[in-house]
């Protein structure tokens, strides 16, 4: 017997003052530790009772159907969608059956039962991770690490040990994807017990797949030049790219079939997505990042832009971005903490305004762009998005339509 969880659901008999099931099935976002559990987890707590994500269910359900299918994990602070989604499209490209969900569109229970040649692809958060009690990766990969979500994990270290738990129950039998890219997940490779393959975006990783420049590589020579892959800009990307190469050569794909795979990959939404093209100026939708880190890493992948970012700002700002500050020619700031960002870009002498608002923001910096500023409008906030918007793609959107009609009239703003 499972009971599921969400906000104000009661999980205690009144009668007998017990928890009337054998496990708890918890929403993700509900927190069961920090910064304050919910009832429900206190209860399971009481009586012993494991508190599980359903990922878990689903590994048990294909056990239970007598499948041998494999499951693929991913993690990471940033670039775990794309990873995700990527390894996906490589294996149905090449004709494998697979299915793909968890923190990643749909959830795992809604996941068909694949018979044993099948894969499952799953993009796990932090959340996830710390509620799963017998779930084994046969391809566990760990992307990145920097400082997120530390108000439900107390501190980095924690966050590291949630994110770690991706390689919990592997064998010598099972691949560990491990990116070279931070010293914090590299550090990571001397407990892992599966075999590792290490990735990099940066520099040649012998024994595993990695980019030297635009060119993917292996040891066993070139695999493709990314250029050929217009959805994967940027380093961040070629990671991201040595990454589902890794994962889907220990699944049996062939280079070529990777390579395939890689040239036809149209991206995702809100993840540097070129949204609208006009006047030589190209808008580009990458409201997903909701953290330095991740703007970051799209501030890295052109040489001259015209930023909007903005929202409600993580732990720390965006004083981590300042080596990437020479790279923006203009910037407009919208949400609650565009004052803050104010202060840091003043500092620094980048040139700004506050525009307040998504909807001003837009036609402003097309302006500047139209204007010579520069050739990209990059939307990639470094802030979460909740004091404007109902989430990131909610934000992303807008920022589509709003493009979209700019470039409509020619690229000028009515």
């Amino acid at each position: 017997r499972c009971a599921g969880a969400a906000a104000g659901l009661t999980l205690r008999d009144p009668a007998e003052g017990r928890f009337r099931a054998d496990a708890l099935l918890l929403s993700p976002g509900i927190a069961h530790l920090l910064p304050r559990a919910h009832p429900a987890a206190d209860a399971a707590r009481a009586a012993g009772a494991p508190i599980l994500c359903d990922v878990e269910f689903l590994y048990r359900a294909v056990l239970a159907a007598q499948s041998r299918a494999r499951f693929v994990g991913v993690t990471g602070t940033n670039g775990k969608s794309t990873t995700t989604a990527l390894i996906h499209h490589l294996l149905t490209q090449a004709g494998r059956e697979a299915e793909v969900g968890g923190n990643l569109g749909p959830p795992a229970l809604s996941l068909n039962i694949l018979g044993s040649e099948g894969v499952y692809t799953l993009e796990m958060s932090s959340y996830m991770l710390e509620r799963i009690a017998t779930l084994r990766f046969n391809v566990a990969v760990m992307l990145n690490l920097s400082p997120d979500h530390l108000d439900r994990h107390g501190d980095m270290a924690g966050y590291a040990a949630a994110k770690a738990r991706i390689f919990a129950r592997q064998s010598p039998d099972d691949v560990a994807v491990l990116g070279q890219d931070d010293a914090m997940t590299a550090a990571m490779a001397g407990g892992i017990a599966a075999r590792i393959v290490p990735v990099s975006g940066l520099s040649p990783q012998p024994g595993g797949v990695w980019a030297e420049g635009r060119m993917l590589r292996d040891d066993g020579g070139a695999i493709l030049d990314l250029r050929e892959a217009p959805a994967l800009p940027g380093t961040h990307n070629a990671q991201n790219a040595a990454a589902a190469a890794a994962a889907c050569r220990a699944l049996g794909l062939t280079r070529s079939e990777i390579a395939g795979g890689l040239v036809n990959f149209g991206g995702l939404p809100h993840r540097l997505e070129r949204v609208a093209e006009s006047e030589g100026v190209v808008f580009v939708n990458d409201s997903k990042a909701t953290n330095a880190d991740s703007a970051a890493r799209a501030l890295a992948s052109y040489d001259r832009v015209v930023w909007i970012a903005g929202g409600e700002a993580k732990e720390g700002g965006i004083e981590s971005l300042a080596p990437f500050f020479p790279r923006i020619a203009r910037a407009f700031l919208i949400g609650r903490d565009a004052p803050v960002l104010a202060r840091t870009l003043a500092a620094h002498g980048v040139p700004h305004e506050i525009t307040g608002t998504l909807d001003a923001a837009v036609p402003a910096a097309a302006a500047a762009a139209f204007g010579g500023a520069a050739p990209v409008v990059l939307l990639s906030p470094a802030c979460a998005s909740w004091d404007q918007f109902s989430g990131f793609d909610a934000r992303g959107d807008r920022f589509r339509d709003l493009a979209r009609a700019l470039t409509a009239t020619n690229g000028r703003a009515a």
